[in-house]
C-alpha cells in the first residue's frame, strides 16, 4: 500500500477468535459509516482452527486436537495459534480507489519480510487450480497465508504470518486446500540462516510500516 494510505495501527495481545471477529464486525460496520479511519490489528489467537465455506470435510481433522470454527472470509481451513501474528485489515476501498487488495497485501508482506533479511515472492495461480495467494519462500514453502473478506466496499480478516508457530499442526489437515503444502516460519528460515528468529515486536513494527499503518 502507498505511504500516503494512512492506517491506524492497533496493537492487542492474545485475543479468543470469537472475541477477534465481534470486535471486527463492529470495527466494518463504524468503518462503513466513517466512525473510524482504516484499521491494521496486530493479534495473536490460542490454537484454533478456520476453514471457510468451500472446505471438503476431508479437508478437515479427523481427530479434534483444536477447536474448529467455520469462517466467512475467502480461503480454505489454517491454523492460529501462539507464536503466529495475525492482522486483520479493515480499509473502506471505495475510498482507496480501484487496484486488487490482496496484492497490496502480499506485497506489502514480502517488503516486510524483506526489511527482517528474508526473501519471499508471491505466486500466480494457474487457472482452474487451488489459490496461492499468500507469501512464499523462493522454494515453495508457504510462510503467510491470506483470506480476506469485502462487503459494502469494506475489508475484513487479513493475513496471519507464521513467526514461531508449531508448524506440526499444520500437518493434521489440508492446509490452504494444498496437500502436501509446506508450511514454514521466520524462526525455521532464520535458523537456516544461522540467526535468531525476530522479535514479535520487530515483526510487527515491520509489517505496519510496510502496510502504511501507524
Amino acid at each position: 500500500m502507498r505511504a500516503v494510505d494512512c492506517v491506524e495501527r492497533v496493537d492487542l495481545g492474545e485475543v479468543p477468535y470469537e472475541d477477534a471477529v465481534r470486535d471486527m464486525a463492529d470495527w466494518v460496520a463504524r468503518r462503513r459509516a466513517g466512525e473510524i479511519p482504516d484499521r491494521l490489528a496486530l493479534l495473536s489467537h490460542p490454537p484454533v482452527i478456520t476453514y471457510g465455506s468451500r472446505t471438503p470435510p476431508a479437508e478437515l481433522p479427523a481427530g479434534l486436537t483444536v477447536p474448529l470454527v467455520p469462517v466467512d472470509r475467502g480461503g480454505q481451513a489454517t491454523y492460529h495459534g501462539p507464536g503466529q501474528l495475525i492482522g486483520y485489515l479493515v480499509l473502506n476501498l471505495r475510498e482507496r480507489g480501484p487496484g486488487d487488495i490482496v496484492r497490496r497485501v502480499e506485497n506489502g508482506l514480502i517488503a516486510a519480510c524483506a526489511d527482517l533479511g528474508f526473501e519471499t515472492v508471491r505466486r500466480d495461480t494457474p487457472p482452474g487450480a487451488q489459490s496461492l495467494v499468500g507469501v512464499w519462500t523462493p522454494d515453495g514453502r508457504k510462510l503467510v497465508s491470506i483470506g480476506m473478506r469485502i462487503r459494502g466496499g469494506v475489508t475484513s480478516h487479513g493475513f496471519a504470518l507464521n513467526i514461531t508457530s508449531d508448524l506440526v499442526e499444520f500437518t493434521r489437515f489440508v492446509a490452504c486446500g494444498l496437500p502436501g503444502v509446506a508450511m514454514t516460519s521466520l524462526a525455521e528460515l532464520a535458523a537456516e540462516q544461522g540467526r535468531p528468529a525476530p522479535a514479535e515486536r520487530e515483526v510487527r513494527d515491520a509489517v505496519a510500516r510496510a502496510l502504511g499503518a501507524r
